[in-house]
């Protein structure tokens, strides 16, 4: 059945049976404040369930647009990995407002799935809450499944409720046998594995609930009932997975089409990730443009941003460089057109709005997310455990690049960012900032404009893969980057930075992986330091410079030297990486590919596609072999053919990057055949013995191995030697047995903190209570105040010091504030009676800006830190006053 059918005849069936066909609501919660987005088909008749409203019938049915990405729904990061997981979805839901209840929801249910939608029974299940004897019974009754295929489950799975009170109740779900010619497992395992799926959720409102947790029998129960779609599709055309349904197809067939090359199925993992990817945001994207959603950086606009920039960062991987989204958003009108007329009415607004955004994000993105991963490096080798906020301010303001962005690639990379020290930046450097908007794009805009200044430039000759020394180049160009007015310059003053064009050069631009050169030029009577070498669009190469003596000017010939020791490891390590690949593909199969890598002259770091961790024994096999290639000494060969004969050689293309009709293919003879324009060693032996230092996951199938060649790798060997020594000498017990004393330490010093812990705890709540002082004061309006220092204690101690607080007062603010020499703790609790007018969040943002910090959290729950522990009693003092403002 296709999708229009299986919806069209899901409305038809109940209305056949005196359900009222409700239109879609809109994704934005008509008078709802709780939600950003309608996340359920049942949010539209939220109030006729409440009984705060009458419904205009009993029954009705839909198919309701749904939008999960917050709260307790939050699918985002699945969505693209996951087969099922989406963003934007459709579900369809039959609901009786205090009319039929579980037996005629059943009977419903049954007669559809089975006789509208031809599921053979013998392949379905059903499962009830384990306490339901009714819903238990009626589906024995009601349909052809046996008891074992009755399944009785615990109220995680099978019990549903609105929030801690209100209307709640039993719910029994419909699942499908996916591989019906295999085997039967147990039921439980099947469900875990996706075998058996779950495609349509019968929701009974049977109790209403108190705060007490008392459930009392509802006078008019009612039924709600959602299944997705996507799901519905997937079953009933034969797939495994949503987006294989033409729901997605046309979308992610059009996207494939548009990146050229593979076709979706056949690019690997990441590629077919991230036509996922984009195929769901686009249909998300493109709904809520129709419902009036504008992006913005705040509320539901954000988050329309934040799809969006998702969607384009995945199809940067698929190598579109120009907005590409907007193109595809009429096929969503052509698939799904039919059903919401609304997606014709706005589709050129849509397409406007969407290639806006693309442009904006576009300009700064790629360069800028390269920067964000290469300060992590940094960061990782000065051992520090997060991104100092300068750092992250630094790429926000002068890059351009979006906080939420920093946070997802950080987020990627398993790296913290100091978000209170971004926001000190942020504060101090306001004024700045406002003075020199857009500096960073100002800069990039003005050497687009030298370069075009002065016509079309032929690419510069690179002679460097067999030399790092040149006599003769000519300065075609400078830019002068000081100079916003006029960038081109004639000249570059002792002092001044600017970028260089020569008609030749034998500095390696930035490219494929591989970092740019550094070293020198010089010129009679001057000198210049070449602080690294890019290349533009046009084949430009671009020397950023130092004039460290004289001036240079336009015209000049120059000598050029390459920093050659530098080069040499940046060589030795690209041709580890060659090594490393094939070992990969060796180890764990021809399936792994490439996808990305970093190669720097201090180590390289390779990306590859692989669902799992390197077990020790794979990790010691591919090291094994990557060093039983370099001892061979193998010549390593470099040829330039046509690209059509340099891959019907077996030379491997990989994936995301772009090729001339001519390319240049390294193969070291037996393992490895790879087109690369990168620099490497004329033969193996020279990159010296390779250590493998990390293996970890990146993203969903993606796995990140790093690691260190000659004389890196040497001094490495020789710190972990010393450090071992050292171990054994300060537990004093031999290399051996220092795992086993080391947890016997751990579990010591654990057991320690733990009783420490429960020290502190008496400690405080002794203190809340003591008859010499009030334990808390009123603030205003019978609002109790619980405020005071407590013994600095890790995050999750104070979090459960102030749980316990706020038992305790049944009814109020909890603060309090912990003290180290340079760091100050301040964590705020608010009881749920008066979380709507006292926000935590708000009250501990205020507090920590006395302290010299920042944060804040939700409206019952927020902590924060700051950097001047000497003003903490002046932030405690105030908390009252803060409290009052709030309360009005």
């Amino acid at each position: 059945m296709k999708s229009a059918d299986i919806r069209q005849s899901f409305l038809d069936f109940f209305a056949a049976r005196g359900h009222r066909v409700t239109p879609s609501a809109p994704l934005v919660p008509h008078g709802d404040p709780t939600l950003l987005f309608t996340n359920a088909g049942m949010v539209p008749f939220k109030n006729f369930f409440l009984g705060l409203e009458e419904p205009p019938s009993r029954r009705a049915t839909s198919s309701q647009k749904c939008l999960r990405v917050s709260g307790k729904h939050n699918d985002l990061e699945n969505v693209g990995p996951s087969p099922r997981h989406h963003t934007f979805f459709e579900m369809l839901g039959n609901f009786s407002f205090g009319d039929y209840f579980k037996e005629e929801a059943i009977q419903f249910a049954w007669e559809l799935v089975t006789q509208v939608y031809g599921m053979k029974p013998e392949h379905l299940f059903a499962t009830v809450f384990h306490e339901d004897d009714e819903a238990h019974d009626l589906w024995l009754k009601l349909s052809t499944l046996p008891p074992q295929r009755v399944v009785r489950c615990g109220a995680k799975d099978n019990f549903w409720s609105m929030g801690d009170t209100g209307p709640c109740g039993p719910c029994t779900e419909i699942m499908v046998d996916r591989n019906p010619e295999l085997p039967a497992v147990d039921f439980h395992q099947g469900a875990e594995s996706g075998r058996y799926l779950e495609i349509w959720n019968l929701v009974f409102m049977q109790f209403d609930r108190d705060a007490a947790g008392i459930q009392r029998p509802l006078p008019k129960p009612s039924v709600d009932t959602g299944g997705g779609l996507e799901r519905f599709a997937a079953v009933l055309q034969g797939v495994e997975s949503n987006y294989d349904t033409d729901l997605f197809r046309p979308l992610i067939d059009a996207a494939a089409a548009l990146a050229g090359g593979a076709a979706y199925g056949q690019r690997g993992a990441e590629g077919d990730t991230a036509l996922r990817v984009i195929a769901d945001h686009l249909r998300a994207v493109t709904f809520l443009l129709a419902d009036g959603v504008i992006p913005s950086n705040e509320g539901r606009g954000y988050v329309l941003r934040r799809i969006l920039r998702r969607a384009v960062r995945h199809g940067l991987s698929l190598g579109f460089e120009e907005p590409f989204l907007h193109r595809l958003v009429p096929v969503v009108g052509e698939v799904m057109g039919g059903a919401y007329p609304e997606l014709a009415a706005t589709q050129a607004a849509s397409r406007d709005a969407v290639q806006a955004e693309e442009e904006k994000f576009l300009s700064t993105v790629a360069s800028a997310a390269r920067q964000v991963q290469e300060e992590i490096e940094k960061a990782r080798r000065a051992g520090a455990g997060e991104l100092a906020g300068e750092v992250t301010f630094r790429l926000y303001d002068t890059h351009g690049l979006p906080l939420e962005l920093i946070r997802e690639i950080a987020q990627e990379e398993r790296f913290a960012i100091d978000e209170s020290g971004f926001s000190q930046a942020l504060e101090a450097q306001r004024e700045r900032s406002r003075a020199a908007t857009g500096d960073g794009q100002a800069r990039a805009a003005a050497l687009q404009a030298a370069l075009r200044a002065e016509g079309d430039a032929e690419p510069t000759l690179f002679t460097g893969y067999d030399q790092v020394v040149l006599e003769g180049a000519v300065v075609l160009r400078l830019v002068h980057e000081g100079s916003d007015e006029k960038p081109n310059a004639e000249r570059l003053v002792e002092g001044a930075e600017g970028l260089v064009i020569l008609d030749r050069t034998v500095f390696y631009a930035e490219s494929g992986g591989q970092v740019g050169d550094t070293g020198s030029l010089s010129w009679t009577g001057g000198q210049a330091e070449v602080l690294a070498t890019t290349k533009s669009s046009g084949g430009l190469f671009l020397h950023r410079v130092r004039v460290s003596r004289g001036t240079l000017e336009k015209g000049t010939s120059l000598a050029l030297e390459v920093d050659a020791e530098r080069r040499r490891s940046t060589e030795r390590n690209h041709t580890a990486t060659h090594l490393l690949h094939a070992a990969l593909r060796e180890v764990l199969g021809p399936g792994v590919r490439q996808a990305g890598s970093l190669v720097a002259p201090e180590r390289l770091r390779f990306d590859f596609t692989h669902g799992s961790p390197l077990s020790d024994g794979q990790q010691e096999a591919i090291e094994e072999l990557s060093n039983g290639w370099i001892r061979r000494a193998l010549a390593t060969e470099i040829s330039e053919t046509s690209y059509e004969e340099a891959i019907a050689s077996g030379a491997m293309a990989l994936f995301g990057e772009k090729y001339g009709d001519r390319v240049r293919t390294v193969t070291i003879p037996g393992f490895s055949r790879e087109l690369c324009g990168g620099c490497h060693v004329a033969n193996t032996g020279q990159i010296g013995p390779l250590v493998v230092v990390g293996e970890r996951g990146v993203a969903s199938g993606v796995r990140r191995i790093e690691a260190l060649t000659g004389e890196g790798a040497s001094v490495w060997l020789r710190q972990r030697r010393r450090w071992l020594e050292e171990v054994e000498e300060r537990l004093g017990t031999p290399a051996e047995r220092a795992a086993e004393e080391i947890g016997r330490l751990r579990r010591e010093v654990k057991d320690k903190e733990s009783e420490l812990a429960k020290l502190r705890l008496k400690l405080v709540s002794a203190a809340s209570g003591s008859a010499q002082e009030p334990s808390t004061i009123e603030v205003a309006q019978g609002v109790q105040l619980w405020v005071r220092e407590v013994p600095l204690a890790p995050a999750g101690e104070l979090r459960n010091m102030v749980d316990a607080l706020r038992s305790k007062l049944g009814s109020g603010v909890v603060f309090v504030g912990a003290r180290s020499d340079d760091k100050v703790t301040l964590v705020a609790t608010v009881t749920d009676d008066l979380r709507e007018r006292v926000h935590a969040g708000k009250l501990v943002k205020a507090a920590a800006a006395l302290v010299g910090g920042g944060g804040g959290g939700r409206a019952d729950f927020a902590q924060a830190g700051g950097r001047e522990p000497e003003k903490l009693d002046e932030a405690l003092e105030a908390v009252e006053g803060l409290v009052r403002e709030q309360l009005g």
